[in-house]
């Protein structure tokens, strides 16, 4: 091939021709339980008589701040006598849990890092 009098092929100036090759091979295994109550308010009662709930709680751990949330939709004949619900009876379920403090600081990448991984990940 000939560029303005430049050549660029195989015998020229630049080598045009690649060959690549991956393989690849991964495994991913996980599990997680949580086990918590969470103290909820009823937000909205929707017009079929199922209830909105959201509550929240938050818990100082070696200063470390964890905090709960769940949000989601229950019939009432799922509350139980005792007032409470199961979170697999919750529809539209949100349940987060996270932490804020020196742990979740740690863990964090640093902003130079995360610049480093979006432009150089290999």
């Amino acid at each position: 091939m000939v560029n303005r009098g430049l050549t660029l092929g195989a015998t020229g100036l630049l080598d045009t021709d690649s060959n690549r090759t991956f393989n690849g091979e991964a495994t991913t295994d996980r599990s997680d339980s949580l086990t918590a109550r969470i103290a909820a308010v009823v937000t909205q009662v929707l017009p079929n008589g199922y209830l909105v709930i959201q509550g929240s709680r938050e818990v100082m751990v070696n200063y470390e701040m964890q905090e709960m949330r769940i949000q989601g939709i229950v019939r009432p004949e799922d509350i139980t006598s005792t007032n409470t619900i199961n979170s697999e009876k919750i529809a539209e379920a949100r349940i987060s849990y996270a932490g804020r403090g020196m742990v979740d600081q740690v863990q964090e990448p640093q902003p130079g890092v995360r610049f480093l991984d979006k432009w150089m990940p290999f």
